[in-house]
């Protein structure tokens, strides 16, 4: 990416203006994200329970990501180690380096109450793109194996490859 579009790109916590920003951007790509788990980012934010990161390519919103200090759920759950949240760039803006700068944002973030940060991939062809940038960005396997619908799956359990189907990630931030 050249400094141009580096230059494009910005990356900030998040404002009430931008929940109808969100719910458009997710509405003009044909998906539905209701409305109170958006207001419920927000809430969260103002009560220091979370960090929302906001990016904006030429002022336009293009991407966010939502960034817990800690969750009861997965391997680490109440363990302390952030995680990182329904990370989207949505698709018009996507290959312009708008996720590499929101993850930036929020693992810089993370680092300083932390020395690593959790995330959990979807296994189907969908994440690829995901998957792809988080292994680049150091981020590994955690051992846990494959969860699905917030338990871990036993070896040659049923399950379907939907949303719920995940792995989990971890960094080390120092």
């Amino acid at each position: 990416m050249n400094n141009m579009q580096d230059d494009k790109i910005t990356v900030d916590s998040m404002s009430f203006n931008d929940i109808e920003d969100i719910l458009q951007k997710y509405s003009d790509q044909g998906w539905n994200k209701p409305r109170d788990i958006i207001e419920g980012y927000y809430e969260k934010q103002k009560n220091d329970d979370l960090y929302v990161f906001i990016a904006k390519y030429n002022d336009d919103l293009a991407g966010y990501t939502v960034l817990y200090k800690d969750t009861d759920v997965g391997p680490y759950a109440n363990k302390r180690i952030p995680v990182i949240n329904d990370l989207i760039v949505f698709e018009k803006f996507q290959r312009k380096g708008i996720g590499c700068h929101i993850l930036d944002t929020a693992e810089q973030k993370a680092s300083k109450f932390s020395n690593s940060v959790q995330l959990a991939v979807g296994l189907h062809s969908g994440y690829g793109a995901a998957q792809r940038i988080y292994v680049k960005r150091g981020y590994v396997p955690d051992g846990s194996g494959v969860w699905y619908k917030d338990s871990p799956l036993d070896p040659y359990d049923d399950c379907q490859n939907d949303d719920e189907l995940v792995l989990y990630l971890i960094k080390n931030l120092s």
